[in-house]
């Protein structure tokens, strides 16, 4: 059935297509009734998995960049997301980059984005958390954060300090966005003395805290191996609490789709499936690396029970899916689920 729907939804922008379904679960997951009725119904056992400190009732979270604003957690909550990653938060709102800026390419069963950190900013996705709170909802939610398109990087400690001050009662971890390639510049952060900076600082202002939370640190797949080895001995020597790996590639090798085509849609991050064989060897790497020291977050290309298998293998606690949830739908949630219960 989610095949006849999404094969009727793909003839329409990829944007516009997004915003309409989640408003329409936005709507049916309003209701407490029907929450708990679909949960029973279709969603995935609870196979709870302690990470960094924290309990999720499932091993299988949404990448940032779905919900962006915070604006469909009931929802996603419904469909049995073990837990959500809202964000990229910046500190001021920003439209992002000129639209379309969302593609398909369906015959790599892949994604190609430049959205640009659209969102709402850090003040008005805040009060949006509150509201979620006070409903008592048990969703883990993590908040991925960045710096604002203005901001130069000498000065991008200083937005990530400010979106970690703002989010830091409502969100349960965070995930440091140096990698996405839609902002121009922001990849230049993860070169280690300034990615040492923006860590060591949100380290700081997290250990003052009665009860600090979970920082992580979300990678690019492009990275050559000096500056993965860079990343990896920062990791280990400021214990940091985890890595997500990866983001969206800006590579374009082996792909199905036509080079015209490709060369028509222009610069962007691409995700899905093309994107898994290089993000598991990544995640790998890091684990055999830090000798299973750093919990890692397996993000890029999950398209199937199998590759969630496959991710865990590697050395991913926790598995992220967004594409695959795009073209398989809500029933991969439950697949991915089972095939984790496996490996656990």
């Amino acid at each position: 059935m989610y095949r006849v729907i999404r094969n009727v939804l793909f003839l329409f922008d990829a944007e516009k297509v997004h915003r309409f379904t989640m408003a329409v679960l936005r709507i049916i997951s309003s209701s407490s009734y029907v929450k708990r009725w679909f949960l029973l119904m279709t969603g995935p056992e609870e196979q709870p998995v302690n990470c960094f400190g924290i309990r999720f009732k499932n091993p299988v979270g949404l990448a940032a960049g779905f919900d962006k604003n915070a604006e469909y957690l009931n929802a996603l909550e419904m469909l049995g997301f073990g837990f959500v990653e809202i964000g990229t938060v910046t500190p001021l709102p920003q439209a992002g980059n000129e639209k379309p800026r969302l593609f398909r390419l369906r015959e790599d069963r892949a994604l190609v984005n430049r959205m640009g950190f659209n969102n709402d900013g850090a003040e008005k996705i805040v009060k949006r958390l509150r509201k979620y709170r006070k409903q008592k909802n048990n969703i883990i939610i993590g908040g991925n954060i960045g710096k604002n398109k203005v901001t130069p990087n000498e000065e991008a400690w200083k937005d990530y300090e400010k979106c970690f001050l703002a989010l830091f009662e409502v969100v349960d971890y965070f995930v440091v966005n140096v990698s996405s390639p839609n902002t121009p510049g922001l990849r230049d952060l993860q070169q280690k003395d300034s990615l040492k900076q923006i860590l060591t600082h949100l380290q700081s202002l997290n250990n003052a805290r009665i009860k600090p939370k979970p920082i992580l640190l979300k990678i690019a797949p492009d990275l050559n191996t000096e500056d993965l080895n860079d990343i990896i001995d920062l990791a280990m020597e400021i214990n940091l609490d985890g890595i997500v790996a990866t983001n969206t590639t800006i590579s374009r090798e082996n792909l199905s789709t036509g080079t015209q085509k490709v060369q028509d849609i222009g610069a962007g991050g691409l995700s899905g499936a093309p994107l898994f064989k290089r993000s598991t060897e990544l995640l790998h790497t890091i684990h055999e690396r830090t000798g299973s020291r750093i919990p890692l977050i397996g993000s890029g290309g999950v398209m199937s029970a199998q590759d969630a298998f496959v991710k865990s293998k590697a050395g991913a606690s926790l598995v992220q899916l967004y594409t695959g949830f795009i073209y398989e739908g809500p029933s991969l949630i439950n697949k991915c689920v089972k095939a984790l219960k496996l490996q656990y």
